[in-house]
């Protein structure tokens, strides 16, 4: 989910217009499709890791699916969702390949684990694209995401500046709970906020999350409460909002008076009015407008034989995977209003609920 990262629309209206004729082949949709042109139409497999994190069923999917469709009509997408199941997402996988997919678009659930798959893709001449998260030991034509170890670093800072605003920096610890062990970006995101908190705060406990799992961050937060005490607990590093809602849920069965300083990413919706009410304190907004609709251009290139180049490069430790990486954005109360409403992520009526109209009143959201 992000803010003003947008595709830039004069690119935007140059690739679809380009779908209609020639023209040089240097970014997607720039010539018709071959199911345009009278010939089989082109597959594209879209793979999404999970659905207990909002943005996936509600955002990279439909985002994805519509540009794919703006950008070629007659594609056909095949889309599946491994529901946080590896072996289910290699089926799935499989069976996309099985029934002709032309390009793989794949967000793993294991991205440690995935090479064979990506393997028998290359086999088969099919480009894959790493979505959000990065495959590892195997080279593939894209990887698309966001610059992972900046959004720890605004995550760490959020934290930090929280803590000295409260004069509580030196008083007490801090819980971190980071995201899945098997998400490797979930290492990027601990990677950055741990090189802005080490040698300030003191680390009372800190927990790898499975699947990124709500619940399981609320007991792990329970869990710390219990072995540090309610009153040493100065702030949480949550690496994403849902696990940030677990952890809010542990503290107030706890009974805290007020709740320290947490953080959060995605800028869900529930997280949004937490914030603005004060339960929490930030989250990171990611462009995934952006992220989907840049996947989606790379997708029909691939599928039209096209190669867009990249603006960089991320090495996997098997080799340099040409990336497109977006830039995130950090957001407490007072930016709610200029990149969550202004980018119409969400409207004012969805976040301004009878129990957050005030809140919203108080930040200019009306």
């Amino acid at each position: 989910m992000h803010r003003a990262v947008m595709v830039p629309v004069a690119a935007a209206m140059l690739l679809l217009a380009a779908c209609g004729g020639g023209g040089a082949d240097t970014t997607a949709g720039t010539r018709p499709s071959q199911a345009d042109q009278g010939q089989a139409a082109k597959k594209i497999a879209l793979f999404l890791p999970e659905s207990k994190t909002t943005r996936y069923e509600a955002f990279d999917r439909p985002l994805f699916e519509a540009k794919v469709k703006a950008l070629c009509a007659t594609c056909e997408i095949l889309y599946s969702n491994a529901d946080q199941d590896a072996a289910k997402q290699q089926q799935q996988v499989e069976a996309a390949m099985t029934q002709g997919a032309n390009v793989l678009v794949l967000d793993a659930v294991d991205a440690a684990a995935v090479a064979p798959l990506v393997n028998q893709a290359k086999q088969k001449q099919i480009p894959v694209i790493a979505y959000d998260r990065l495959i590892s030991g195997i080279d593939y034509a894209y990887y698309v995401s966001f610059n992972n170890v900046r959004v720890g670093e605004m995550q760490g800072q959020a934290l930090l500046d929280a803590l000295d605003a409260k004069g509580t920096t030196a008083k007490g610890e801090i819980v971190m709970i980071h995201g899945s062990p098997t998400d490797p970006s979930s290492a990027d995101y601990k990677k950055g906020a741990k090189s802005v908190l080490d040698g300030k705060v003191k680390v009372g406990r800190e927990f790898d999350t499975p699947d990124w799992s709500p619940d399981k961050a609320q007991q792990e937060m329970e869990q710390a409460i219990t072995a540090l005490g309610r009153d040493r607990i100065v702030g949480v590093l949550s690496a994403n909002d849902g696990m940030a809602g677990g952890a809010i849920a542990a503290m107030k069965r706890a009974g805290y008076a007020s709740l320290p300083p947490i953080t959060g990413q995605d800028a869900e919706l529930a997280a949004i009015q937490r914030i603005l009410t004060g339960e929490q304190h930030m989250t990171i907004y990611l462009d995934i407008r952006a992220e989907a609709e840049k996947s989606a251009e790379l997708a029909v290139a691939l599928a039209n034989g096209q190669t867009p180049q990249a603006p960089t490069k991320v090495n996997n430790g098997a080799a340099d995977i040409p990336a497109f990486l977006l830039d995130p954005i950090p957001v407490t109360a007072d930016k709610v209003k200029d990149t969550i409403v202004k980018d119409r992520f969400y409207t004012v009526e969805q976040i301004c609920t009878a129990e957050v109209k005030a809140a919203c009143e108080k930040n200019g959201i009306q």
